[in-house]
């Protein structure tokens, strides 16, 4: 097995490449075979924020959605890194009011929100951000309300021996396939548990997610419940002009995106996708050095690499026609880079085939 870093993604600058980045990719279907990869697909990564959908996994199952009476669009918001609009607040806090708890009540911390109408506001009227502004918010709501629902505490919800806490991470190895004592637990920028496994596992995991035919009954609906409001609210899980909603939007219900952090993607396709018999799948990869936001002169934020890395996976898989790549190609998959006057200096495109396994 090849498992040197293998370059992902370069931009040049006239005729000559002047950066790569390196990384690996995992293809699986819902029965736990490989389909395609690149590079290491047993690396082991941490899933960030792309873990959302599993995390919210066993509240759904355990009747949450039905005992505070969620509507869609709020399950949304528990998978989702929004952006901190004000729509994302005034969700996040109709939820909250729904569960009986406040923002104070968030362990989450705050920062400024990724929306740009947001992030102006901010600023001009010289305010701190708050938890609900978090985009992390509506996960935290989620295990805040899980606990509630079972009359946990609230106060430790974030600790790793919580029974929350244990629940979320049964599940997740549960869908991955591995063993929790295989599994690396750190913590994430919200202060939660985050889990590194290998990216097969995590590939295989989005698969059962999307094709959740050979699951438990009640399992089985509730990961139906969670694609469903991601794909039908995707501006909950998201930016809306971002890729995870963009994606979602042009997939027409068929594909479930979820980004973390540090060069994560992990990406669920619905069965009939590529036909009408066609399995589900998962795809997950990880830029080896990260993949740094930054912020256009609009102010919204941006990541290069993830969004055409993960358009190409797509092309060549053929889960996306052409019509669908012409909506998304402002993201990539190649495009030309310009300079601060406008002038086209040289581009960025994938630099990698994936393998059938």
């Amino acid at each position: 097995m090849d498992i040197t870093p293998r370059p992902l993604f370069e931009l040049t600058r006239g005729r000559v490449v002047e950066s790569v980045h390196f990384g690996s990719i995992a293809v699986a279907d819902a029965k736990g075979n490989l389909l395609a990869s690149y590079g290491d697909s047993d690396v082991v990564a941490f899933l960030r924020s792309s873990a959302k959908p599993f995390q919210a996994l066993p509240f759904v199952e355990r009747g949450g959605v039905e005992h505070f009476r969620l509507v869609p669009r709020e399950l949304a918001l528990a998978c989702a890194s929004h952006e901190g609009s004000d729509l994302h607040v005034e969700v996040a806090t109709g939820f909250q009011a729904k569960v009986g708890i406040t923002e104070a009540d968030l362990r989450c911390g705050v920062h400024m929100p990724g929306d740009p109408d947001a992030y102006k506001r901010v600023l001009e009227r010289r305010q701190k951000p708050t938890p609900n502004r978090n985009n992390c918010s509506g996960k935290h709501s989620a295990m805040l309300a899980h606990a509630k629902m079972r009359r946990l505490p609230l106060d430790t919800y974030l600790e790793r021996d919580h029974p929350v806490q244990q629940d979320i991470l049964a599940a997740l190895c549960e869908m991955a396939g591995i063993e929790p004592g295989d599994v690396e637990v750190g913590v994430d920028g919200c202060s939660a548990p985050t889990f590194a496994m290998p990216l097969r596992a995590a590939a295989l995991a989005f698969a059962r997610l999307c094709d959740p035919r050979g699951l438990a009954p009640a399992r089985a609906v509730a990961c139906g419940k969670i694609t469903t409001a991601m794909t039908s609210h995707p501006e909950m899980v998201s930016g809306r002009h971002e890729f995870d909603c963009r994606l979602m939007q042009v997939g027409r219900g068929k594909i479930v995106c979820k980004r973390g952090a540090e060069g994560y993607q992990a990406i669920g396709v619905l069965p009939g996708a590529l036909g009408p018999d066609s399995p589900g799948m998962g795809i997950t990869f990880k830029v080896s050095d990260g993949d740094l936001l930054f912020r256009t002169i609009n102010i919204e934020p941006l990541n290069r690499v993830r969004p055409a890395v993960a358009l190409e996976i797509l092309r060549q898989l053929g889960v996306l026609d052409e019509k669908q790549l012409r909506e998304l190609a402002s993201f990539g998959p190649a495009l030309p880079l310009q300079n601060h006057r406008g002038l086209v200096t040289g581009g960025s495109r994938p630099a990698f085939d994936l393998e059938a396994d």
